[in-house]
C-alpha cells in the first residue's frame, strides 16, 4: 500500500463566512443570558488553522458592560461534533472536560487555559460546546506532522532539548495531581481502562461489522502480557503528547486536550508520549525525511521522566503496544470517516485501515527496532 496521509479529520462546523456569522449571533445572545450584562459583543471570529479531531473549535473576541465597567476577553469555543460529521468518538463529555481543567488548574501549576462556562445542552449553538480562555503560543502541529516541518523541526538542537525536557517535565507535574478526583470516581484502574478500549473497538464496528485482525491480534497480545503489578493509580492526561502542548519560545504556556484524562498508570501516559512521537519520525523516514530522530527517544523520556519524579517506570513494552492499539483503533475510525465521505477507497486488508499498522505487528512479534540511527 502506497503510505499517505490522513487530511485533517475535525469534524461538523464548516467554515464560510456565513456559518461564523450564525454562530456569532447565537453566541450572543447566549452570553447575554449568561452573563446578565449589557453591551455583550462577539466579534472577530475565526476558525484556527490547526486543531485537534475531538472537536470543533472557534475563536472570537467578547466584549461587554458589567455594573457600569467594560470587560473584553480573547475566547476559544470548543463544540462537540455533530453526528452527521461521522464522529471519531463514541461520547464528547465537555462537562467532564470543564471539570477536569477546572480541576487542574485548581491543584497544580501545570499551565491549562481558565475554562469560564460549559452548555451541555445543544440549544444555543446545536451541540454543546464550552468556552475558555484563548493562551498565546505555538503547537507542533499533527497534519502534515511537525516531523515534516515547522518551528519546532526547525529550532535549534539547545531549544528542541529543552522542549523535551519541559515536555517530560510537564507529564511529572500532571502525574504528581491527586488522582482521588471525584469527577474520576469509578474510572481508575489499568483493566477498566483496557475494557475501554475494547469497548471503543466494538463502537467502531457497530455499523460495518469488520473486524481489523491486527487490532484483535494487540488485544490478544497485551492480554498475554498483562502486568503482574501495575503501577498505582495516578492522573493521566490521557492525550500526553508535544503536540497538545503550546509554547512561547520552549516554555510550555498551555497544556490541552484533556478529554481522555483518567485515573490509570502512569506508563499509560509515558507509552502515549513516546509512541506518539516515534509512529510520526518513522512516517517521515518513509517519505525519506530527516525528522526529528534525535528527540522523545524511548530511553532519553525515562531517564528524565524518572530523574523528574523519582519513580521507576515498569512494563514500558506493554504499554507502547497499548498506545499502538489504543491509536490503530481511532486511525481505523478516521478510516471509516475518509471512506464514508468519499475521500479514500476502502482498503482490501483491513488491518490497512490503519496507518501505522507496520509498526503495530513489529511491536507485537518482538521485531520493532527502538534503537534504529
Amino acid at each position: 500500500m502506497t503510505t499517505s496521509m490522513p487530511d485533517d479529520v475535525e469534524a461538523s462546523i464548516t467554515t464560510t463566512e456565513t456559518d461564523l456569522e450564525v454562530v456569532s449571533a447565537q453566541l450572543e445572545k447566549w452570553l447575554v443570558r449568561i452573563l446578565a450584562a449589557t453591551d455583550v459583543r462577539v466579534h472577530n471570529l475565526s476558525r484556527p488553522a490547526h486543531s485537534g479531531m475531538s472537536s470543533v473549535s472557534v475563536l472570537f473576541d467578547l466584549d461587554w458592560t458589567e455594573k457600569g465597567a467594560p470587560h473584553a476577553a480573547q475566547l476559544v469555543a470548543r463544540l462537540a461534533p455533530e453526528a452527521s460529521a461521522f464522529p471519531v468518538f463514541p461520547t464528547y463529555d465537555l462537562q467532564y472536560q470543564f471539570d477536569v481543567l477546572t480541576a487542574v488548574r485548581e491543584r497544580s501549576d501545570v499551565p491549562v487555559p481558565r475554562v469560564r462556562w460549559v452548555e451541555t445542552s445543544p440549544e444555543a449553538l446545536g451541540t454543546p460546546f464550552l468556552v475558555m480562555d484563548r493562551v498565546s503560543g505555538a503547537v507542533p502541529v499533527d497534519n502534515p506532522p511537525y516531523v515534516f516541518g515547522g518551528w519546532l523541526l526547525e529550532s535549534n538542537s539547545e531549544d528542541q532539548a529543552s522542549i523535551q525536557s519541559n515536555s517530560i517535565d510537564i507529564l511529572a507535574r500532571i502525574h504528581g495531581i491527586d488522582a482521588q478526583l471525584p469527577f474520576l470516581s469509578g474510572m481508575s484502574g489499568l483493566r477498566r481502562h483496557f475494557e475501554g478500549e475494547r469497548a471503543y473497538y466494538e463502537w467502531t464496528r457497530r455499523d460495518d461489522g469488520l473486524r481489523i485482525p491486527l487490532l484483535e491480534a494487540a488485544f490478544g497480545w497485551l492480554e498475554a502480557h498483562w502486568p503482574e503489578e501495575p503501577s498505582a493509580d495516578v492522573l493521566c492526561w490521557g492525550d500526553s503528547r508535544v503536540g497538545n502542548i503550546m509554547f512561547q519560545g520552549t516554555t510550555p504556556t498551555a497544556v490541552l486536550d484533556w478529554e481522555s484524562a483518567a485515573a490509570a498508570p502512569r506508563e499509560v501516559d509515558l507509552g502515549w508520549f513516546i509512541f506518539f512521537h516515534r509512529q510520526f519520525q518513522d512516517l517521515a523516514e518513509q517519505f525519506s525525511m530527516p525528522g526529528l530522530p534525535q528527540m522523545f527517544r524511548r530511553e532519553d523520556v525515562v531517564a528524565e521522566y524518572e530523574k523528574a519524579t523519582g519513580a521507576t517506570v515498569r512494563d514500558l513494552d506493554f504499554y507502547l503496544v497499548y498506545a499502538a492499539l489504543r491509536h490503530g483503533i481511532v486511525m481505523s475510525q478516521i478510516a471509516r470517516r475518509r471512506i464514508h465521505f468519499g475521500e479514500i477507497e476502502a482498503p482490501e486488508n483491513p488491518d490497512e485501515y490503519v496507518l501505522h499498522h507496520r509498526m503495530l505487528a513489529d511491536l507485537i512479534d518482538g521485531t520493532y527496532e527502538w534503537d534504529k540511527k
